[in-house]
């Protein structure tokens, strides 16, 4: 007998006097058998609420974003038949064709379970706006490929570019390895493209001598043309890569569009970032990437001249990061499926799916993004959003500790290590001598973002703890909590980082704290206020998993509302931030939320052109910005 063929269509629909409206689902039964007593399974990052009212179908139970019905007793689907059903009353309403069913399967009366083919989200009765262009036609005023675009800018373009850029004979072995090192980074973004660099001389190349430069900054570099030579000048390896990235990109531009750019014949470029902190974050909890796909990330990142790859690592919905002392975090808590301990959420059918990264691996990407001055900031998501760690490690849970799944952060119930048990402290301190070995940074994020309120109220020990410390509810607790964790790391030589709820409930020390302002702009001038060093991430506009226009049928979430590329690179994180507290705005970070990324082309379209966007607001002052050069520059990224 021949596997079953499933197809789930659905549409949105909206209600007289109720702003969420409902869903409308089909389900086709296109395989050659009859099916009954099944059940329906569908992910959705709009979810059901406990108010939800079923026509034609029976509401079993949803865990997060993960949603099962039955149809009602005694229905049977004959081959080439459909079930229609509807479900009113979701948490919101939907926005986007990607608001609906991400994906979807059926368990037979057998127990199998079988993936169904799962469309775009319809609308009913409403215009379906398509996604309109998202670029404007772009426009240089100076004929140069460079982006994230340089400080200070003085050249003329030459006619005609070199073969090479070709290394001054008298260049030392050190000299050379970086030269090649930029040459691998660039065949590994474009292999196709002919190589900027040679480390002899050339026909119809033109020379490049490297100086030394100590008063220079360690990330600065200059780069003075000339028809015979270009000098690049520098005081550290990172000025050294950041210059040679320059000219990698220059002439890469003269070669695949010799209509538009231009290679310098003369001229000065002085440059060095605007802020220190250039980040970019990638959730790998949602989604699974492989280390192929982090590395690439990793070279996108150096070829836009960013520093900070937040990496993160845990969350709700799965551990990825090998940890020795508990092998079962990846065994386990790194697997989702039907019949698994976690269950599928956004993007997941019948099929399990596992992934998690080895600490072998762990220390090749570290070390690759090292060789390109690219820091890992690795990231636990701690104490909230611990649904896998806390369905693996039942001990670590004291009760009912958090509000129902419907009332619960992104419907998971109980999904923060409790601060009361003793058990999670021994426990954190075993993933933390684990991760100081693995990476080097100074930082290592702890999350802390998203505790519902009312998490530990219903625990004996929570209570307890309350009264002999004088804590004061939900987050009185968290800042208990924090304040350990800070001292934790501290004996392991490491700083805090972490979302901007590290401060709720008083917080923890700001000396040596750094937290991530997303929730809104005027919180990173509020914590600032408060001692600690920022780095701006409003989800507004850079969280790259935002949808990019209104249109019903442009993909992405909408929670933080309209993010186009060119609010992204308008925006300027320093804003309203008083003279007096910039000291503390470390820089700015493009955040990449997973939960709708089900391919790499999806990725793609919302990843870029706004990851170029963040990177230029990382480097370029804003009197250098230009919104028409960068729209003719971007979109010849290179992407995952």
């Amino acid at each position: 007998m021949n596997s079953p063929v499933f197809v789930l269509e659905n549409s949105w629909h909206p209600l007289d006097g109720e702003l969420t409206g409902g869903f409308s689902m089909v389900l086709h039964n296109m395989s050659d058998q009859a099916i009954s007593d099944f059940r329906l399974v569908f992910t959705s990052l709009t979810r059901v609420t406990e108010n939800a009212v079923c026509e034609n179908a029976t509401f079993l139970r949803r865990n997060a974003n993960f949603h099962e019905v039955a149809p009602l007793s005694g229905v049977s689907l004959a081959p080439g038949a459909c079930w229609a059903f509807k479900i009113d009353g979701l948490h919101r309403p939907a926005k986007h064709r990607t608001d609906g069913a991400k994906s979807a399967y059926v368990t037979l009366s057998d127990g199998t379970h079988h993936t169904c083919a799962v469309g775009d989200l319809m609308l009913e009765g409403r215009h379906s706006e398509p996604a309109p262009k998202l670029l404007p036609e772009g426009k240089v005023s100076a004929p140069y490929f460079m982006q994230p675009w340089p400080k200070s800018v003085t050249l003329s373009a030459g006619e005609t570019y070199p073969v090479a850029l070709c290394l001054a004979d008298e260049a030392g072995a050190e000299a050379a390895k970086a030269v090649q090192g930029v040459q691998a980074l660039f065949q590994r973004l474009f292999p196709t493209a002919h190589v900027p660099f040679a480390l002899k001389p050339v026909n119809e190349g033109r020379t490049l001598s490297l100086i030394t430069d100590s008063t220079l900054e360690d990330v600065a570099y200059k780069l003075t043309f000339s028809p015979d030579e270009v000098v690049l000048t520098y005081a550290a390896s990172t000025g050294l890569q950041y210059g040679l990235t320059t000219l990698a990109q220059l002439l890469h531009g003269a070669r695949i569009d010799a209509d538009t750019f231009s290679f310098p014949v003369e001229g000065v470029i002085e440059d060095s970032p605007r802020y220190g902190w250039r980040g970019c974050h990638l959730d790998v909890s949602r989604q699974f990437y492989p280390t192929t796909d982090v590395t690439r990330l990793i070279d996108i990142l150096a070829w836009f001249k960013m520093n900070i790859f937040h990496w993160h690592l845990s969350d709700d919905e799965a551990w990825r990061l090998e940890i020795k002392a508990y092998p079962q975090l990846t065994t386990l808590g790194a697997t989702r499926g039907p019949d698994e301990i976690l269950l599928p959420q956004l993007g997941n059918a019948a099929e399990p799916v596992v992934g998690f990264y080895s600490q072998d691996e762990v220390k090749v990407i570290v070390a690759h993004a090292a060789s390109l001055s690219v820091e890992v900031v690795p990231e636990i998501d701690i104490p909230g959003h611990n649904a896998a760690t806390l369905a693996v490690l039942q001990h670590l849970t004291d009760g009912q500790e958090a509000p129902d799944s419907y009332h619960s952060v992104q419907g998971f119930p109980n999904n923060a290590l409790n601060p009361a048990i003793e058990e999670t402290y021994d426990f954190l301190a075993k993933v933390f001598d684990e991760m100081v070995a693995l990476f080097p940074s100074k930082y290592l994020h702890i999350g802390g973002d998203e505790v519902a309120d009312g998490s530990w109220m219903a625990s004996p020990l929570a209570k307890k703890l309350m009264q002999s410390e004088g804590l004061d509810g939900t987050f009185g607790l968290q800042s208990y909590f924090m304040k350990r964790i800070q001292h934790m790391l501290a004996e392991r030589g490491r700083q805090i980082a972490g979302w901007d709820e590290v401060s709720h409930g008083g917080g923890v020390d700001p000396k040596g704290t750094l937290l991530m302002a997303w929730q809104k702009p005027e919180v990173g001038i509020a914590l600032a206020k408060q001692g600690y060093d920022v780095v701006m991430t409003p989800g507004q506009a850079y969280y790259l998993d935002m949808v990019q226009d209104d249109a019903w049928q442009e993909p992405g979430a909408s929670w933080a509302g309209t993010v186009p590329p060119a609010h992204s690179y308008a925006y300027e994180a320093e804003g309203d931030f008083p003279e007096d507290l910039r000291p503390h705005m470390k820089g700015v970070q493009a955040c990449i939320w997973c939960e709708h990324f089900l391919s790499t082309d999806y990725f793609n379209r919302l990843v870029f052109p706004r990851l170029c966007a963040v990177a230029e607001a990382g480097w370029t002052p804003k009197a250098n910005k230009d919104w028409l050069r960068f729209a003719a520059i971007a979109p010849l990224a290179p992407k995952l």
